[in-house]
C-alpha cells in the first residue's frame, strides 16, 4: 500500500517539468516570430514597400464601333465607314513637357489642319512650356502665396503679351494643335489625334516611327454612314463626335455605367433610344505598371465587341416614295393657289401596318418659298409627326360615333334630319349645309357635324329633338365620358413609339361652356398629333386593337460575315395595348361609314378615291376639316401676330377594306379659307400613298417569281 502511494507521487512531480519545457519551446517559437517582425519592419521596411509598390494593375477600356441599322428588307440605312486612325494612349502621370515633347517629333510625320482650331490661350500655353523660366521672373513681384493653383496658371498666362505670339509660324501651330489633342486623352484611355483626311502614306509613315513616339498608335476607327442620305434621317438621329464625348449634364450617369469622357453617345432618335445596345461592349484590357508609371505589361481580360444592329419597321423604297409624294402634292397646292396659301408651309404622313403596329414610313415636308442657290426647296419636318399636334377635325368622328354607341347615347341606325342647330348665342352646322337625313353610317359617310351636336347633347343627357336651344346644361360626367373612349383609340395618350419624345397633343381640361362639348364632337376643341391619329383609324381598322407603333422590328447581334445580319437578340412581337371595350358589331358600323365616305358617291372623299387608278384598292377611311389660326413673329422681337380663318386639311385611311394592309393619316395644316382648289391636298395624298404602296408590292412579288424562275 505504502509503495503504490509512493510511486503516484512520483509521477505527479514529473509532470509540470514536462509542462514547462513545452511552454518555454512556445515562448522560444514567439520570440523568433517577433524578432523576425522587427527585423523586416525595420531593417528591410522600405525595401518591401517597394515591392509592394512595384507594380500596379489599371483596367482600361478600349471602344468598339455601334451597331449598324437597316430597313426590313435588309437594305443598310446606318453603317460604319472605315478610317485610318492616329491614337494617343499616354501612360500614368504623363507631363505637360513630355506631350510637348511628342507633339513635336509627330509633326515631322503627320499633317495637322489647324485652322478654326487654335485659340489665343492655346498659343500662350505653348509659349508658357518653352519659356518657364521667363515667365516666372515676370510674374515675380506677385504675391502668389495663398492663391489657388489654377490661378496661379492663370496669372502666368496672363503675362505672355500678344507680341510673344504673334510670329508662331504654321510649323509651331501645327504642334500646337497635336498637342490639344494629346492633352484630351485619359491615362492608359486611347485618344484620337486625328482620323480624318489620312493618306496611305501618312498613316504608314507614322506606323514606321511608333518605336520613338511613346503612346502612339495606328490603327482603324469608324464615322457614321448613311446610304440614304437625308431620308429619314430626323428619326435615326445623331450621335456626339470624339470632341464633344458624353454630354456634360449627363456625364455622371455615363459614367457610372463604364463610359470614357470621349465616348461617342446618342443624343437623339433611334441612337439615343437604342444606346444600349448600339454601343456594343468595350475591349477590357488590365495594364501591369512600375512605380514609375511605365507600363510593364498588358492583357486583354474581355474581348470586345461592336453593337448590335437594328432592323427597323421601315420600307426605304416606301420611305422614299411617301416623301416624293408629299413634296409633290405640297408643292402644289402652293402653286396653284399662292397667295390663298401664303400660310401653308408643311405636309405630314405616317403610313403604318394596322395589323402589327410596325411604322412603314413617316414624312414631313416644308416648302421654302425664299431660297438662296444651292438651298433646297423642301426641308424634313418629319419629327412633327411625333412632335407637333393639330386640331384634326372630323377625321374623329368615327370615335364620336363609338363612344355614342358605347355609353347608349345613340343606337345603332339612330337618326336625325341634319339642319343648323340655333344656340342661344350661335348657329351651328355641317360644312355642307342641310344634308338632309343621316343615321350613324351616313352621317360619317357625308361628315355630319349636326348628327355630332345632337350624339354629344344626348350623351350629356339632353334628348330633346329641338333644334332650337335656350340653354346648355349637359351632365358635368359628358366631358369624362367622350375622354375616356376617346383615349382607348390612342387620342389624347402616348401611342407607345420606341422614340425618345412623343407628344400626346393637347386635350384640354373639362370645358366650362357646354359648347365646347359639341365642338370637342367634331375634333375641333382638342389636338392630336399625326401619329396618334395613325394608331386611331388601325385601332378602328383592325377591328379594336391598339396596337404599339414601332420602329423597330429586330435587334441582332453583330454578324462574322458582312453578307447577312447575325442571330436575333430580340424580336418585337406586335404588342396590343388594350382592346376596345366595344361591341365589335359597333366597330363594323363605323368600317362601313369609313368605306362609303371614300367608295360611295356622296362620300367627302368619293371624288378621289372612287375613281382610278385609286378605287381598286378598296381603300377606306375619313376625312376632316378644322378651322385654326397661326401665329408669327413680327418685326419686333418676342412678339407675334394672329393669323386667323385658316384650315387644317386631315385625313385618316386604311387598305384594302377587307383585310387592311396599311393605314395611313396626313396632316395638312393652315391651308388657306379660301384655296378651294387646293382643299383635297392631304386626300391627294393619301390616295397616292395607297397607290404607291400596292404598286409596290406587286412590283416586289413580280421580282421574286422572276427570281425563283431563274433559280428554277
Amino acid at each position: 500500500m505504502g509503495k503504490k502511494k509512493k510511486k503516484q507521487q512520483t509521477k505527479k512531480s514529473h509532470l509540470p517539468f514536462r509542462l514547462n519545457v513545452v511552454f518555454f519551446v512556445v515562448f522560444l517559437l514567439f520570440a523568433a516570430i517577433i524578432l523576425q517582425l522587427g527585423v523586416v519592419q525595420i531593417l528591410n521596411g522600405e525595401e518591401a514597400q517597394e515591392e509592394i509598390n512595384r507594380t500596379e494593375n489599371t483596367t482600361t477600356n478600349i471602344p468598339v464601333p455601334r451597331g449598324e441599322v437597316y430597313d426590313r428588307f435588309g437594305k443598310p440605312v446606318v453603317d460604319n465607314q472605315p478610317l485610318y486612325s492616329i491614337t494617343y494612349t499616354p501612360p500614368k502621370g504623363v507631363q505637360p513637357g513630355d506631350r510637348l515633347e511628342l507633339a513635336h517629333k509627330l509633326a515631322d510625320y503627320m499633317d495637322m489642319p489647324y485652322e478654326n482650331k487654335l485659340t489665343t490661350r492655346d498659343l500662350k500655353e505653348y509659349f508658357y512650356l518653352n519659356n518657364r523660366e521667363e515667365i516666372m521672373e515676370r510674374i515675380a513681384d506677385v504675391d502668389t502665396e495663398g492663391m489657388e493653383n489654377g490661378d496661379v496658371y492663370q496669372l502666368q498666362l496672363d503675362s505672355v503679351t500678344e507680341q510673344d505670339i504673334a510670329d508662331y509660324g504654321d510649323d509651331i501651330k501645327e504642334v500646337i494643335a497635336i498637342k490639344k489633342e494629346l492633352d484630351k486623352a485619359y491615362a492608359l484611355s486611347p485618344q484620337i489625334i486625328k482620323n480624318v483626311d489620312i493618306s496611305e502614306e501618312e498613316y504608314s509613315t507614322v506606323a514606321e516611327h511608333l518605336a520613338v513616339l511613346p503612346g502612339v498608335n495606328v490603327t482603324a476607327d469608324w464615322e457614321r454612314s448613311y446610304p440614304f442620305e437625308t431620308t429619314f434621317k430626323n428619326y435615326l438621329g445623331n450621335i456626339t463626335s470624339r470632341n464633344q464625348g458624353v454630354p456634360k449634364d449627363d456625364l455622371d450617369y455615363y459614367m457610372s455605367l463604364d463610359y470614357s469622357r470621349n465616348d461617342r453617345v446618342g443624343i437623339s432618335g433611334l441612337e439615343q433610344e437604342y444606346e444600349e445596345v448600339l454601343r456594343g461592349t468595350k475591349e477590357k484590357v488590365q495594364y501591369i505598371t512600375d512605380k514609375d508609371n511605365n507600363v510593364v505589361d498588358s492583357k486583354v481580360i474581355r474581348e470586345g465587341q461592336r453593337g448590335k444592329d437594328l432592323v427597323l419597321t421601315i420600307d426605304m423604297e416606301l420611305q422614299q416614295k411617301v416623301d416624293q409624294i408629299v413634296r409633290e402634292e405640297l408643292a402644289a397646292a402652293i402653286q396653284a393657289a399662292p397667295y390663298d396659301n401664303r400660310n401653308l408651309e408643311n405636309s405630314i404622313a405616317v403610313v403604318s401596318d394596322p395589323e402589327t403596329g410596325e411604322i412603314l414610313a413617316i414624312s414631313g415636308q416644308q416648302y421654302n418659298r425664299n431660297i438662296e442657290p444651292g438651298e433646297s426647296r423642301f426641308t424634313d419636318v418629319s419629327h412633327q409627326a411625333v412632335y407637333n399636334a393639330y386640331t384634326p377635325g372630323s377625321t374623329v368622328k368615327g370615335a364620336t360615333i363609338l363612344t355614342g354607341l358605347q355609353e347608349e347615347a345613340i343606337y345603332p341606325g339612330f337618326g336625325i334630319n341634319d339642319r343648323d342647330l340655333k344656340l342661344p348665342n350661335k348657329t351651328k352646322g355641317s360644312y355642307t349645309p342641310n344634308i338632309g337625313y343621316v343615321n350613324d353610317i351616313s352621317a360619317l359617310q357625308q361628315s355630319s357635324n349636326v348628327y355630332m351636336f345632337f350624339l354629344a347633347l344626348r350623351l350629356g343627357g339632353d334628348y330633346s329633338p329641338s333644334y332650337v336651344k335656350d340653354s346648355l346644361n349637359l351632365d358635368n360626367d359628358t366631358f369624362e365620358k367622350f375622354l375616356y373612349n376617346f383615349n382607348q383609340f390612342g387620342l389624347g395618350v402616348e401611342t407607345g413609339v420606341d422614340f425618345p419624345y412623343e407628344s400626346t397633343g393637347v386635350q384640354g381640361d373639362n370645358p366650362e361652356n357646354p359648347g365646347n362639348l359639341l365642338d370637342y364632337s367634331i375634333g375641333q376643341y382638342s389636338s392630336y398629333t399625326p401619329m396618334q391619329l395613325n394608331q386611331y383609324v388601325s385601332t378602328i381598322a383592325n377591328g379594336g386593337d391598339r396596337m404599339q407603333l414601332r420602329l423597330v422590328k429586330e435587334i441582332h447581334d453583330p454578324s462574322n460575315t458582312n453578307e447577312e445580319l447575325g442571330p436575333i437578340y430580340k424580336d418585337y412581337a406586335p404588342n396590343v395595348l388594350n382592346q376596345i371595350e366595344m361591341d365589335p358589331s359597333y366597330i363594323g358600323r363605323v368600317q362601313e361609314g369609313f368605306r362609303q365616305v371614300f367608295q360611295t358617291s356622296r362620300g367627302t372623299a368619293s371624288s378621289i378615291f372612287s375613281k382610278q387608278p385609286y378605287a381598286q384598292y378598296n381603300m377606306a377611311g375619313k376625312t376632316g376639316t378644322a378651322q385654326t389660326e397661326k401665329w408669327v413673329p413680327t418685326e419686333v422681337e418676342g412678339e407675334y401676330r394672329r393669323i386667323p380663318n385658316l384650315l387644317n386639311k386631315t385625313l385618316i385611311g386604311y387598305a384594302p377594306f377587307n383585310d387592311p394592309e396599311i393605314a395611313f393619316s396626313v396632316m395638312t395644316p393652315h391651308v388657306g379659307e379660301d384655296a378651294v382648289s387646293t382643299f383635297n391636298v392631304s386626300n391627294k395624298i393619301g390616295a397616292r400613298i395607297g397607290q404607291a404602296y400596292f404598286e409596290l408590292k406587286e412590283q416586289r412579288a413580280k421580282e421574286d417569281n422572276t427570281s425563283s424562275d431563274k433559280e428554277e
